[in-house]
């Protein structure tokens, strides 16, 4: 009888807990399509999940950061990884508590410019009327960007909070570069058949249907675009543009090739400019301009201009759009007239904000909007890209929610000049770190750390110049902190120049003066 305590004593416990499990999601399968049934779902999978959460939370992690799956669930449909960061840190932080041996990987030239910007941020929400949850009782709306912010300053934490392990090193390489590519499934929600719609709630449809409607190449197909340049990036991480196009293996330069051809399919011309960005610098870095491959690229490229010239305007509409920054494609194409559209509408409310600089540069506006502008907002019918049609440029749907498509007005508007010098300091502690990890991390890991190098200079540049279209309170986190923090996991921390050995110093024998005969015997 009492062999069988301890067998009854967990079987009790298993019913204890399982039985009202089941009644509860039984319960709730009654109204299967309620949010709250999902939320409640949700929680009892990461309950029931956590003992593979602890081990294989990093993975996941890097598996979200930039995957674009939707949290359909929730209130404004947060991207995956807004979840999982949080989720991530707290395993984290448990087991730094629970263990002396686990620490985090320490970066103070990061950690103190984010503390500094973070404290710019707080100060600045205190004096403009807090951060606006409105859904919490807030008289004003904005929250949700603070939160946003938040947890993207937390994704650097959730980075670095361990070392990759070498053994998982390309697995978490090819989890933070490969997994955009999942974003193409939304591009084919307008030729799925019905019963696959449910797919859309979790992978956000992308099309945008111009012309005649939803046909191939006559619209842009945005996730075909970015699986594009996350295979290109893949491949440059991986192998590295010498060991694609030196390997003896042909088909890494075919590969390569489709990877940016799918690029053209995307209609963005900033893609194009990242990915030629990429190779002209990584081919560069590497020095293979004295090699044969230089004048090889450069009279096919000179040769596909020559092509290009006379079949520009019959070129399908995504790949016109792609390259309308060239000089030679007709004014009067549609893919033409549509980014010229894009352009000018973004100058017009750069133009409409500039002169609100100098009101904001000692205490920026915030997040927060007010209930009036707010409603004033909504209440106006929103042109195509997001100008309000009674309202002038400075007061459109897209500048009032702070969206303004320009890196710096995106900081120095909400945040003044404060905000400006502590993200110029992060930008400039990040740049430092992913070089000191290019130029003196390990070799086998060079690739990897030259395309992180290279990708933040390029955003570093963007979002000082005209072509940054990123904001702040989420982007921070998916590229600035994500590349360095990513960096940081792969080198254990920030790589220094070796320091040689210090030259021993030789003590020269002392010349004693020479003993007589008499002493010598004497000592025998």
């Amino acid at each position: 009888m009492n062999s069988n305590s301890p067998v009854i004593f967990r079987t009790l416990l298993i019913y204890l807990v399982c039985v009202p499990l089941a009644i509860t999601i039984g319960y709730l399968l009654a109204n299967p399509f309620d949010k709250s049934t999902f939320i409640y779902a949700a929680l009892f999978g990461l309950l029931l999940a956590f003992p593979l959460l602890v081990k294989w939370h990093q993975i996941l992690l890097l598996f979200s950061w930039h995957t674009g799956i939707a949290i359909f669930f929730l209130n404004s449909r947060p991207d995956l990884w807004l979840a999982i960061v949080p989720l991530s840190l707290g395993i984290s932080i448990l087991e730094r508590s629970m263990s002396s041996r686990m620490h985090f990987i320490s970066a103070p030239q990061i950690v103190r410019p984010l503390i500094v910007l973070v404290a710019v941020v707080l100060f600045t929400a205190q004096m403009t009327g807090g951060l606006g949850l409105r859904s919490m009782g807030s008289s004003v709306y904005g929250g949700k960007k603070y939160i946003f912010f938040f947890i993207a300053v937390a994704s650097y934490f959730a980075l670095t909070a361990r070392r990759i392990p070498r053994e998982r090193v390309w697995l978490c390489v090819g989890l933070f570069f490969l997994a955009p590519a999942l974003n193409l499934i939304g591009d084919f929600s307008q030729w799925a058949p019905h019963w696959m719609q449910f797919i859309w709630l979790i992978f956000p449809p992308t099309v945008q249907e111009v012309g005649d409607g939803a046909l191939f190449g006559g619209v842009r197909l945005g996730g075909v675009g970015t699986a594009g340049t996350a295979f290109f990036f893949w491949m440059v991480a991986r192998y590295g543009l010498r060991g694609i196009f030196f390997s003896g293996k042909p088909w890494r330069p075919l590969l390569m090739a489709l990877a940016v051809g799918l690029v053209f399919l995307g209609g963005y011309r900033s893609a194009l400019l990242l990915v030629l960005f990429v190779f002209i610098l990584t081919f560069f870095m590497e020095g293979l301009q004295r090699t044969w491959l230089l004048p090889v690229i450069i009279v096919t490229s000179f040769t596909g201009v020559l092509l290009l010239v006379p079949f520009a305007s019959k070129l399908p509409f995504t790949v016109q759009r792609t390259i309308a920054f060239l000089p030679f494609l007709p004014k009067n194409s549609a893919a033409k007239i549509s980014a010229d559209a894009s352009t000018s509408w973004r100058l017009e409310m750069w133009k409409a904000l500039l002169p609100q600089v100098p009101q904001y540069l000692l205490l920026g506006k915030g997040y927060a909007i007010k209930p009036g502008d707010f409603d004033e907002m909504m209440g106006q019918t929103a042109l195509a890209y997001g100008m309000a049609a009674k309202l002038d440029a400075s007061q459109g749907s897209l500048s009032l929610a702070g969206d303004y498509h320009n890196g710096m007005l995106s900081i120095i508007i909400p945040f003044g000049i404060w905000g400006v010098v502590a993200f110029l300091w992060l930008l400039g502690a990040g740049l430092r770190v992913l070089y000191f990890n290019y130029r003196y991390g390990d070799p086998v890991l060079r690739s990897v750390n030259s395309l992180l190098f290279v990708l933040y200079l390029f955003q570093t540049v963007s979002y000082l110049s005209c072509l940054g279209g990123l904001q702040m309170s989420q982007d921070i986190g998916l590229f600035f902190l994500g590349y360095v923090g990513f960096s940081i996991a792969l080198n254990n921390g920030v790589c220094q120049r070796s320091q040689p050995p210090a030259r021993r110093e030789t003590i020269p024998p002392v010349s004693l003066p020479a003993r007589s005969r008499w002493q010598s015997a004497f000592a025998r």
